[in-house]
């Protein structure tokens, strides 16, 4: 399906009903669609007849529903198609990557002030903030940048509201002169650069959580850096003895 929403978590995921086809990866992508489909089919039609399985029917339906584009790809060609998206990334020399990784075991939110995600989003805003600025040194004209933001509703008025305090009184560490707006707002599933930032997001989880870098070092490539090459667009806020390949870039000089 070419109009697919690209979200990494959703395909890269063991389809249990592909195990279950003899010979899955010899059938034609029209062949896998039909046998996964019909034992989908009647997996819910198992569990519509318990009283007790509502609860396990309603996600099983959400599941089907999210990973429906990708069933007539076997496991390993969506992990191909994974790998060769962050590959594609990782070449994007006008990119540049910014994100906050908050370990919640480190994290104080009554000596911070702030929530969580608060204090990462004000991170980020702030460190797109001080790139503007730094790009505006090296040209001859003032460079603005824009938040585009996925559609979250319960995020929507909390990040409007920060974004405007920023504007008034500055972040912790910059003001905002570079950034204008509040964020916008949209559809995941008809923005392709949201879906992209869903992938990094993604890699970078899975290598801080299960330790997984075949992902994570080719959007790292991407993360912005200061002319000492020492990587400040992202940061692993945990404890100082941490050696993970961010914290260690983050130290370097």
């Amino acid at each position: 399906m070419d109009s697919a929403e690209i979200h990494t978590g959703w395909i890269i995921r063991n389809y249990t009903e592909q195990n279950k086809i003899v010979d899955f990866n010899t059938l034609n992508y029209q062949q896998r669609r039909f046998e996964v489909n019909k034992l989908r089919k009647l997996e819910i039609l198992r569990l519509q007849k318990s009283p007790s399985h509502q609860k396990l029917l309603k996600q099983v339906k959400k599941n089907y529903k999210h990973t429906d584009p990708y069933i007539h790809l076997s496991f390993d060609e969506r992990k191909q198609f994974v790998m060769d998206l962050v590959k594609q990334i990782g070449s994007w020399s006008f990119a540049r990557l910014f994100a906050e990784c908050i370990d919640k075991v480190h994290f104080d939110p009554v000596r911070c002030k702030k929530s969580i995600d608060e204090q990462a989003f004000e991170q980020i805003i702030s460190r797109f903030e001080q790139y503007l600025k730094i790009i505006d040194t090296q040209t001859e004209t003032k460079n603005f940048g824009l938040i585009v933001h996925d559609n979250n509703e319960t995020v929507a008025k909390r990040h409007t509201d920060l974004m405007k305090l920023f504007h008034t009184k500055g972040t912790l560490f910059t003001s905002i002169t570079n950034i204008i707006e509040t964020p916008f707002f949209v559809n995941s599933a008809l923005t392709s650069m949201i879906q992209v930032a869903d992938i990094c997001a993604f890699a970078i989880r899975r290598y801080l959580e299960n330790n997984e870098d075949c992902l994570f070092k080719e959007i790292f490539k991407r993360a912005d850096r200061n002319k000492n090459k020492t990587v400040v667009g992202v940061r692993h806020f945990t404890s100082t003895e941490c050696k993970c390949l961010i914290c260690s870039s983050h130290r370097a000089t």
